[in-house]
C-alpha cells in the first residue's frame, strides 16, 4: 500500500487546488453527499413514522434510537475491517452501494396508514422494506464514515503543515452536506410528500458515490489494502477474505434488519458492551498501567461518560426537538415558515459562523495562558447544551395567542447547542490520543465511538418520556402538549446544569492527574 509520504516525495507535483491536493476534493464531495443523505433522511425519520404510518411517540422514537445507535456503533467495526483487510477504498465503496440502496429504499412510502375500528391499519410489506432500508442505511455508515475520513489523513504526511487546513475543509463538507439536506429535504418530505424528501437524499449519495469512483486517480493508490495477498486468500468458506467480508456484511443487514424491530434488542446489546468495556478498561487501568497512565486513564474514562450526558442533550435535536417544532412552534422565522425537520438546520448553519471564531477565541486565550482545559471546556460544553432547554423552558411561559411557542426561542436553543458542541466535540478525539496508554488507543476510541452509540439510546429514553398521544398523527390538546415538553424540557435543563457543574468542579483534580497533558 502506498503512503502518504510516497506520495509527497514521488507525486508531490499533482494538481491542486487553493493548496490542497485534489484528492481532498474528492473526500470533500463524497463526505458532503453522504451526510447530505444521512441528515436529509434524519430529520424526517421520525415525522415520517408518527405522521405517515401513524406510530406512537414512543414506538417511533424507540426506532430512531435504536437506528441512530448502531449507525453510531458500527464504524468501529468498519473501520477495523477496512485498516486490517479492505482497505479504505473498497469499504467506502461498498459502503456507498449499500448507502444508495438503503436511502432509495426508504423512497417506497407504500399507503399510509388509517385508523379502522379504532385500530390503526399500517402497510406492513412497506414498512418491512423501509426497515431493511434503514438496515443497509447502517452498515453503509459503518463502512464508509470512519474509512472516507482516514484517507483524508493519508493524503499528507505527517509533518505536512497543510494537514490541519485540510481537515477543516473536508469537515466543512459536512456542515454543507448537514445544511443543504435538511433545509432541502426536510421541505420536500414535508411539503410534497415524504417519498419526494427520502429520494433527494437517495439522489445525494448516487452522486456522492459516483464522485468518489471518478476521483480515484486523485487518491494516488492511497487507500488500497494494507496486505492484497492475504485478502484474496480462501477462508473455510471457500471464498477470498474479500468476499467473505462482503457475505458477512450482508448477513449482518438482515441480523440489524431484525434488531430495529425488536428495541429491546439494541439496548440489550449496547448494555451488555459497555458494561464488558468498563470492566476490560478498569482490569487494565489497575493492573497493567503505572501511577501516570493509571491516572490520565481514569481522567479519559470520566470524560468519555460526561459525554453521554451530553449527546443525550444534544440529540434531542432529531427526536423531541423536532416534534416540538411540529406540534407547539410557531415556525414562521423572519417571514418564512419553516417545516418542522429544517430547524434541524441551525446546527450546520452555526457552526459556519462561530466555530472560526472558537478557534480564534482558543488560540488568543492559549498565548495568553488562559485557555481552558479539557475537563472545563468539557463542563462548558455540558452546560450550554442544559441552557438550550432552559430557552425553551422560558419560551413556553410566554406563548402566542394561540398557545404556541414562539419559533426564535428555538433558535435560540440550537444556538447553545451548538456554542456547546464547538467547546467538547473538538476536543474529545484530540484528548482520546493525548490521555490514552499508546498501545490501546483503538479501543479507547472505539469506546468513544460505543458512548456516543450508547448517548444515541439514552436520547431516546429520555425523550419517550415527553410521548403524547396523538389522532392521525395530530396532537389533540397544544396546551397538554407544550405541558408535557416543557417538564421533559426543565428536566433536562437540570441535568446540564448539574452534570455540568459537577465536572466543573473536579475539573482542577482532572487537570491534575492528567500530568501536563493540556
Amino acid at each position: 500500500m502506498a503512503t502518504a509520504d510516497a506520495y509527497e516525495n514521488g507525486r508531490g507535483h499533482d494538481p491542486e487546488f487553493l493548496g490542497h491536493p485534489l484528492g481532498l476534493y474528492v473526500c470533500f464531495a463524497t463526505e458532503l453527499w453522504e451526510r447530505f443523505s444521512f441528515y436529509g433522511m434524519k430529520f424526517l425519520l421520525l415525522l415520517y413514522l408518527t405522521k405517515y404510518h401513524l406510530f406512537s411517540d414512543t414506538n417511533g422514537l424507540e426506532v430512531l434510537g435504536g437506528y441512530a445507535a448502531l449507525v453510531y456503533a458500527m464504524p468501529v467495526i468498519g473501520g477495523l475491517l477496512a485498516d486490517r483487510y479492505l482497505g479504505m477504498r473498497k469499504a467506502v465503496i461498498f459502503g456507498g452501494v449499500l448507502l444508495t440502496l438503503g436511502h432509495l429504499g426508504m423512497a417506497m412510502e407504500g399507503e399510509q396508514a388509517r385508523v379502522d375500528g379504532g385500530e390503526v391499519v399500517r402497510d406492513d410489506g412497506a414498512l418491512q422494506v423501509f426497515y431493511f432500508s434503514l438496515a443497509l442505511i447502517v452498515m453503509g455508515v459503518g463502512f464508509l464514515k470512519p474509512n472516507i475520513s482516514t484517507i483524508v489523513g493519508q493524503l499528507y504526511s505527517r509533518e505536512d503543515p497543510r494537514r490541519d487546513a485540510g481537515f477543516t475543509i473536508f469537515y466543512m463538507g459536512i456542515n454543507i452536506g448537514a445544511f443543504a439536506a435538511t433545509l432541502l429535504c426536510g421541505y420536500l418530505g414535508e411539503t410534497y410528500g415524504w417519498q419526494y424528501g427520502f429520494g433527494a437524499a437517495g439522489i445525494g449519495m448516487v452522486i456522492g458515490l459516483i464522485t468518489f469512483i471518478r476521483g480515484q486517480k486523485y487518491l494516488h493508490d492511497l487507500a488500497e489494502p494494507r496486505d492484497p495477498v492475504l485478502l484474496e486468500k480462501k477462508t473455510s468458506l471457500g471464498l477470498s477474505y474479500e468476499w467473505t467480508i462482503y457475505l458477512g456484511a450482508l448477513a449482518s443487514v438482515f441480523l440489524v434488519w431484525q434488531m430495529l424491530q425488536f428495541h429491546g434488542a439494541v439496548g440489550l446489546v449496547l448494555n451488555l458492551l459497555s458494561l464488558a468495556v468498563l470492566a476490560g478498561l478498569g482490569w487494565f487501568i489497575f493492573f497493567k498501567c503505572n501511577s501516570v497512565e493509571r491516572d490520565r486513564m481514569l481522567v479519559l474514562v470520566i470524560l468519555t461518560l460526561s459525554t453521554v450526558v451530553f449527546w443525550a442533550l444534544f440529540e434531542q435535536a432529531s427526536g423531541s426537538m423536532t416534534l416540538y417544532a411540529d406540534r407547539v412552534v410557531d415556525r414562521n422565522i423572519l417571514g418564512y415558515e419553516l417545516t418542522a425537520s429544517q430547524f434541524g438546520s441551525l446546527n450546520a448553519f452555526f457552526i459556519f459562523l462561530f466555530a472560526p471564531i472558537f478557534a480564534w477565541l482558543w488560540t488568543f486565550l492559549g498565548r495568553r495562558g488562559l485557555e481552558p482545559s479539557t475537563p472545563v471546556k468539557f463542563a462548558l460544553g455540558i452546560v450550554q447544551a442544559g441552557l438550550g432547554f432552559g430557552a425553551l423552558v422560558l419560551g413556553a411561559a410566554s406563548p402566542d395567542t394561540a398557545g404556541m411557542v414562539v419559533g426564535y426561542w428555538l433558535v435560540l436553543a440550537y444556538l447553545l447547542h451548538t456554542t456547546g458542541e464547538l467547546c467538547l466535540s473538538p476536543v474529545g478525539l484530540s484528548a482520546v490520543t493525548k490521555l490514552a496508554v499508546p498501545n490501546v488507543v483503538g479501543v479507547m476510541m472505539g469506546s468513544w465511538f460505543l458512548a456516543t452509540a450508547y448517548s444515541e439510546f439514552v436520547a431516546a429514553q429520555l425523550a419517550k418520556l415527553a410521548a403524547i398521544d396523538t389522532v392521525n398523527g395530530a396532537v389533540k390538546d397544544i396546551g397538554a402538549a407544550l405541558a408535557s415538553y416543557t417538564e421533559l424540557f426543565s428536566s433536562l435543563l437540570y441535568v446540564g446544569l448539574g452534570a455540568g457543574v459537577l465536572l466543573l468542579l473536579v475539573s482542577p483534580l482532572l487537570r491534575k492527574m492528567m500530568h501536563g497533558i493540556h
